[in-house]
C-alpha cells in the first residue's frame, strides 16, 4: 500500500511544521512500514539548528520515525484516528545518531512492528539516507482516548 501526503494527512493529526512524512512508499499489515521525509532547506528549525552548518535535529528524526509507526499501528488495526484519540511516545530506548541529516537529503524511515500488546506499540526504527543509517532507535507508542 502506497500513501500520498493527501492520504497520510486524513491519518495523523500533525500539520506544518511537525509534519514529517511526506509519503508513504510499502506497508506490510502488522509488520513493517517504509516511508519518506524530504528535508528542505526551507524547515523552520535550519534558522537556529544551526545557521552556519544547517543539521536535521535528531529528536525530529525521532519524531518521523514515531510518526510512521503511527501509520503502521493504524494500518495493522484497520482504525482511523479521531479527535478523541492520540498517539504518544511511551519510551525511547537505544537511540542512536550515525550521521548528520542535512538539507537535501531524503530519509527513509524504516519501521518495524516487534510487539503489539493492548494499546502498547513496540517498534524497531531506523532513518536511513542512501545506504547508510542516519538514526535507530526502539520506540514504545501508545494510543489514548482524550476526553
Amino acid at each position: 500500500m502506497i500513501m500520498d501526503i493527501h492520504q497520510i494527512l486524513k491519518q495523523l493529526p500533525h500539520r506544518y511544521p511537525i509534519l514529517l512524512v511526506d509519503r508513504v512508499i510499502e506497508i506490510e499489515k502488522g509488520k513493517r512500514i517504509k516511508a519518506l521525509k524530504n528535508v528542505s532547506i526551507n524547515e523552520p528549525f535550519f534558522n537556529g539548528h544551526f545557521p552556519h552548518r544547517p543539521v536535521m535535529p535528531g529528536v525530529l528524526m525521532l519524531e518521523a520515525l514515531a510518526q510512521a509507526a503511527a501509520l503502521l499501528a493504524f494500518d495493522t488495526l484497520g482504525v482511523k484516528p479521531d479527535e478523541k484519540s492520540v498517539y504518544y511516545f511511551a519510551g525511547i530506548d537505544g537511540a542512536r545518531f550515525k550521521r548528520p541529516v542535512e538539507p537535501g537529503d531524503q530519509l527513509v524511515l524504516d519501521v518495524r512492528l516487534d510487539r503489539m500488546k493492548a494499546s502498547i506499540f513496540k517498534f524497531s526504527a531506523k532513518a536511513w539516507v542512501g545506504n547508510e543509517v542516519a538514526t535507530e532507535a526502539e520506540l514504545m507508542c501508545t494510543m489514548r482516548t482524550i476526553a
